[in-house]
């Protein structure tokens, strides 16, 4: 599911003339915002509910340059999730579907007030349930679930 259209501007670029790495983590935090609004804690859901996301842990892998100008779309699959945490994979894209970098998330509910993981409400929680999800373990997507690390050594 598309969440945002973004085009990448010139502040975002660095000395090698494509987006700088931060820069990446930035869009998928935009994706983040965009994720909120849609399941109803923008401004107004959050003061509502008393709630909040937190990013818990991220994995994020670059697989092109993006560069000047470029218009580029976040898109989330929902990978897994309980009453407070939304496990997902974001898909940073450029105009011709190709994939420019991916960043797996883990999400906690947090209460505002109370600063602690908080079950989100019924609302809340049917939005989150409605994302696009896997089929089936055969549809995982090969960029979730990866792990950091050199080959083995022979």
């Amino acid at each position: 599911m598309q969440l945002l259209e973004l085009t990448v501007p010139n502040e975002w670029v660095d000395y090698n003339g494509h987006m700088n790495d931060a820069e990446y983590a930035r869009a998928f935090s935009m994706g983040v915002e965009a994720l909120m609004a849609h399941i109803g804690l923008d401004g107004a859901g959050r003061e509502a509910h008393d709630l909040t996301i937190y990013t818990l842990e991220t994995h994020l892998c670059y697989r092109a340059e993006a560069h000047e100008g470029q218009a580029l779309t976040v898109e989330v699959l929902l990978l897994d999730h309980d009453a407070k945490r939304q496990h997902v994979l974001f898909t940073l894209s450029d105009a011709e579907g190709n994939t420019v970098a991916t960043s797996e998330q883990m999400l906690m509910a947090m209460g505002i007030s109370g600063c602690r993981p908080s079950p989100c409400p019924a609302a809340v929680a049917e939005r989150i349930a409605a994302l696009p999800q896997p089929a089936s373990r055969e549809d995982w997507p090969k960029a979730a679930g990866r792990r950091i690390g050199l080959p083995p050594r022979r």
